[in-house]
């Protein structure tokens, strides 16, 4: 029998872009670094994606212990629609040292429920298939490369 090791992290980000935290779930007291962040720990459990009982949406969740820090920070982010992005990366497990990507997943902070031992965010995908929103996104050259000056653009 082999043992895996998995982690989960998490990044929280405005709607303008701005990075309100990042999060691991491996490593108790130490942050373990990715991609060039420290990414310190947070208790949370994530729940992959399924589909909505109406299958007009896809959704997830995520379960934090219940305090004062998270609570406001769920809530917050919860209001201001906060996207959430999740890597879910299978670790080397002598060093736990992430090592493989397993699945990189980004959500929209729904709705919230919470109780006395936890708070539960769904999350839900960025376009909502209902009232046809999508969220508002603009192309850089960063992201796509170089772009047109002007709309006049032909194929030859």
């Amino acid at each position: 029998m082999s043992l895996e090791a998995i982690t989960q992290f998490m990044d929280l980000t405005q709607a303008t872009g701005e990075l309100q935290g990042r999060y691991q779930n491996g490593v108790p007291g130490n942050p373990i670094a990715y991609e060039g962040n420290d990414y310190p720990y947070l208790s949370f459990i994530y729940q992959g994606a399924t589909k909505s009982r109406t299958g007009d949406n896809l959704i997830s969740g995520l379960a934090v212990s219940s305090n004062q820090v998270s609570t406001n920070l769920i809530t917050e982010a919860v209001t201001q629609r906060w996207s959430v992005r999740v890597r879910t990366v299978l670790m080397n497990p002598d060093t736990m040292a992430p090592a493989t990507l397993l699945s990189d997943e980004i959500w929209v902070a729904a709705s919230m429920g919470y109780d006395a031992q936890k708070v539960e965010v769904q999350l839900s995908s960025a376009i909502d298939a209902i009232g046809l929103e999508a969220p508002f996104l603009r192309l850089t050259e960063l992201q796509v490369g170089a772009l047109p000056l002007t709309s006049s653009i032909s194929n030859r």
